[in-house]
Parts: C-alpha cells; sequence; structure tokens
C-alpha cells in the first residue's frame, strides 16, 4: 500500500500471525492502531482492518520493516530489521513520502542504530522524508493506552499538516 506522493507512511515492524492470515495490517483484535488514527483525526472515522487499502485516499499508506509474520515482534534478528531499514528507505525515496511513521520505538532504534530515539519526530531523515516514531499499537504493548496512541496520531497529524 505504497502510493507515491503520501503525506505518511506507516511503518509497522512485521505482520502479526492473525494479520498475515487475514492480509490486513493491525488485524488482531485489541490493537489500537485503527482507533488510534480515528482518534488522532488522522482518519474521519473508525476503519476497521478489512479497510486498510482506504487509507491512501487520506494521503496515507501502510507497509512493514519485515515481511516475515512472527507472534510477536522480539521474534525478529537485528538483522532482519536492519535489512528492512535498508529496503524501507529505497521505497522512500522512489515513492516522495513525506513524513515516515515508525510503530515500534524498540524496533525503530535496532533497525537503525539509533538507540537515543524518542517517542515524536526524529533530528534525522530517511532520504527527504522526516521520520516519526510511535509507540507499537500492539495489544501486547501495555504502557500506552488508546487515548495515548489518539494523542500522539494527532501530534503527528499536525506535524505532517505543517510541512
Amino acid at each position: 500500500m505504497l502510493a507515491p506522493h503520501l503525506k505518511i507512511l506507516f511503518v509497522g515492524i512485521n505482520p502479526s500471525l492473525y494479520s498475515a492470515a487475514v492480509g490486513h495490517h493491525f488485524a488482531r483484535p485489541g490493537n489500537r492502531f485503527w482507533p488510534g488514527l480515528a482518534g488522532g483525526t488522522i482518519t474521519p472515522r473508525l476503519l476497521i482492518p478489512q479497510e486498510d487499502r482506504e487509507l491512501a485516499g487520506f494521503g496515507c499508506g501502510l507497509t512493514n520493516l519485515v515481511k516475515r509474520a512472527t507472534a510477536r515482534a522480539d521474534e525478529l534478528s537485528e538483522d532482519e530489521l536492519r535489512r528492512g531499514a535498508r529496503n524501507l528507505a529505497a521505497k522512500v525515496r522512489r515513492r516522495r513520502v513525506a513524513c515516515v511513521a515508525f510503530l515500534g520505538i524498540t524496533a525503530y532504534r535496532t533497525a537503525l542504530a539509533r538507540h537515543d530515539a524518542r517517542i515524536g519526530v526524529q533530528p534525522q531523515q530517511m532520504g527527504d522524508a522526516r521520520v516519526w516514531v510511535i509507540p507499537n499499537p500492539s495489544g501486547l504493548n501495555a504502557h500506552y493506552q488508546l487515548r495515548d496512541f489518539s494523542e500522539l496520531f494527532r501530534e503527528l497529524k499536525e506535524f505532517v499538516d505543517a510541512l
């Protein structure tokens, strides 16, 4: 789901086993991605995973760092994440993305060797694209609640709208 000239390209870590089985991003019940987008006004209404292709109509796209599905993101190797980041950088340059939004700070830190990265806008860019990091919206991430994701997505939208 990579149209050219996207405002935001959301980058998941990798598909869950459930998402891979049903063929849609962030499909597992309990994932806060779709409700967070709506709460943050990136989408005007709550989309369901089966509507993931509709994100393009809002200037957004979806991809993953790693294609291999796993039960948990910590099952991926550092090499897989780093290889994924190199492939992603080439996609971002070709598609002329305005902002790359990584969904998982630990994976971002590993994939791009940015061990001091914090949530939010990053000082480094990926090609000409600005980079933003949001925590992993998986239901397994108990450190953040839906209201936190809604606020982070709202901040991301305001940032991108000001570019």
